[in-house]
């Protein structure tokens, strides 16, 4: 009888699969879709022969749907690092962070080779406060290890009730790990912030969810109303983890009178979409300078490319992360089974260039600490897209800069709770946003070679 139960059950599986795979192939033509298709059939006929081995022979009773569950996810996340599979807790948790409220510590992370790791502490967060950086890898959990365990099972053990804390333990840059106090509070990531900085705009996106479009009119219409003789504005993308295409088309928009915003290519040449800017800059064509760091990621990637490309702002700061691939929510039966988040395309700057492992480069490299420039000369500890071992490849023959020296960093007596790139962005803005009259500041820090075999850099 458990024989039989485990037939029915691994038939029944394949049945499922073949149905949805004959649905997709309808277009291939005859003689290559029956090969595929007997190739598909024998391939979920072995995976049907694992499982029912799994609940009959493992040491301990298992779960099927766990188990099938784990398949679709690593069979995903086997395509890039970006795509994997969302059971229903996990689709309802992400339709909740882009409406811009939960609970938990504020962190965007993400996993590769077993290790999850902090793409950037949200604005504001108790992770932030904490003292938790990009990079920083999440090693364990109030004492439980975290090696192996997914971004889903990593998100729910941070996230519970606010006012209840949570011990965990970091790894930085080759350091002792350290235990971090957490207490958990509710998230409300408003996305825009804005403030005088002298005569000149600051205004600080730190995430891109349903409200930024909106949130952002109202900064530079708030800023512009109180400040008639405001002189420029700074955008502040730094650390921002992406979210929204949509949102970082309004961004965009906001500072564009016409041309396209970005495009995104999908496998087959005709997929391609392009979104293009309507008339109308908010700011009346104030002079723009954007933050950018190894932090800023995908949405943040369009909006510095878009405004790079159509010369309608200067990118200050150091390189981007590099994520330049779209992926697409795709539900199962209505979400009743989760979805699928998939990657679909790579976007494209205006001018046809990849953000796909590359990233945005700065028009001025400006490191915001003496740390951070010697971070930078080894790169082998800046956290990019490029350092995935499973990354999509740009498509177009680029690379991302190795090792290297930036062009400028603080001088030694910069304090150290300053903000080395927000002054250099208002120098810049300062000469009306033209890099040629800007007086440049280069100050060499260790060499790609010599910092290599320098000691851990410590400290601000």
């Amino acid at each position: 009888m458990d024989f039989k139960g485990n037939r029915m059950r691994k038939l029944a599986l394949i049945g499922v699969s073949v149905l949805a795979i004959g649905a997709s192939a309808a277009a291939v033509s005859q003689t290559r879709m029956g090969a595929q298709a007997a190739e598909t059939y024998r391939m979920l006929e072995l995976f049907g022969d694992v499982v029912s081995v799994v609940e009959r022979a493992y040491v301990v009773e298992t779960d099927p749907k766990e188990l099938i569950e784990a398949a679709l996810d690593g069979m995903l996340q086997s395509l890039d690092p970006h795509s994997n599979y969302l059971n229903v807790e996990d689709l309802a948790r992400l339709n909740e962070r882009s409406q811009g409220a939960y609970s938990g510590v504020g962190l965007e992370i993400t996993s590769e080779n077993g290790l999850v790791r902090v793409i950037t502490p949200m604005d504001g967060g108790p992770a932030l406060r904490a003292g938790v950086e990009a990079g920083d890898v999440i090693t364990s959990i109030d004492g439980q290890s975290a090696a192996g365990l997914s971004v889903a099972e990593v998100s729910e053990q941070l996230r519970g009730p606010a006012g209840e804390p949570v011990v965990v333990t970091f790894l930085r840059d080759g350091q002792e790990p350290r235990d971090v106090t957490i207490v958990r509070e509710v998230i409300r990531t408003f996305s825009v912030t804005s403030r005088m900085e002298g005569e000149f705009g600051y205004i600080r996106i730190s995430t891109f969810n349903t409200n930024t479009g909106r949130e952002l009119a109202e900064e530079i219409a708030e800023l512009r109303g109180a400040n008639p003789n405001l002189r420029g504005i700074v955008l502040d993308l730094r650390n921002n983890g992406g979210g929204l295409l949509d949102a970082a088309v309004a961004v965009s928009d906001a500072f564009l009178e016409r041309g396209e915003i970005v495009s995104q290519r999908g496998r087959r040449p005709a997929d391609i979409h392009r979104y293009n800017a309507t008339a109308g800059d908010l700011t009346g064509g104030l002079p723009v300078a954007v933050l950018i760091n190894y932090g800023s990621a995908s949405a943040s990637e369009i909006v510095a490319g878009a405004l790079r490309d159509h010369q309608r702002a200067t990118m200050v700061g150091l390189t981007s992360f590099g994520k330049g691939s779209v992926q697409t929510v795709m539900p199962l039966r209505n979400g009743q089974d989760g979805a699928l988040s998939i990657t679909t395309a790579r976007y494209f700057t205006p001018s046809g260039q990849s953000i796909q492992r590359i990233g945005i480069a700065p028009d001025l490299e400006v490191a915001r600490t003496r740390r951070e420039a010697e971070i930078v000369a080894r790169s082998s500890f800046i956290y990019s897209e490029a350092a995935y071992t499973n990354a999509l490849d740009a498509s177009v023959g680029s690379e991302r800069r190795g090792p290297h020296s930036p062009e400028e960093a603080p001088p030694e007596d910069f304090p150290t709770d300053g903000d080395y790139q927000l002054q250099r962005a208002l120098d810049l803005l300062r000469v009306g946003g033209d890099l040629h009259l800007l007086e440049r500041r280069p100050l060499q820090v260790a060499s790609a070679d010599a910092a290599s075999q320098a000691d851990t850099p410590t400290g601000d």
